[in-house]
């Protein structure tokens, strides 16, 4: 993947606003957002037809919440980089979707930068982890 290409986002959150929200600051930062949906069900449907590069996934929804949705992803593309979405108070929660594969975790209310910032670790942490384990292999030869 070039640096030139836009990543392709997938908003996941049960509230239109936060989605609209999100949807505004991450165009604004130059993503293309290529979905939504507002519940974990929907999530994995979207995930399906848009094969987003990341996803903000909100922790608590109606129907299927964000970490039972990030382990269905994560066990169907397990390169999924899934960035949650989550207020103060839910830190047992982030540790529950970290521990179901999430790559990273903004609160809310959002910042730009720190956003970006998750989904851009979200998207490299799998690259380094590759060059690591190779770093890792050659030691061991």
């Amino acid at each position: 993947m070039g640096s030139s290409e836009v990543l392709g986002i997938l908003v996941v959150d049960d509230s239109p606003i936060i989605v609209r929200k999100l949807s505004m600051l991450l165009d604004a930062a130059g993503y293309r957002v290529v979905g939504t949906a507002a519940n974990g069900k929907e999530a994995i449907a979207a995930y399906h037809s848009c094969k987003p590069d990341a996803v903000t996934m909100d922790i608590t929804m109606p129907e299927m919440d964000g970490i039972e949705a990030t382990r269905a992803i994560i066990s169907e593309f397990p390169d999924a980089k899934i960035v949650m979405v989550t207020s103060h108070g839910q830190e047992k929660m982030v540790l529950d979707a970290l521990k179901a594969g999430a790559k990273g975790y903004v609160l809310k209310p959002f910042q730009q930068h720190k956003v970006c910032e998750a989904i851009q670790n979200a998207c490299k942490r799998i690259v380094l982890k590759d060059k690591l384990d190779e770093k890792i292999e050659h030691h061991e030869s």
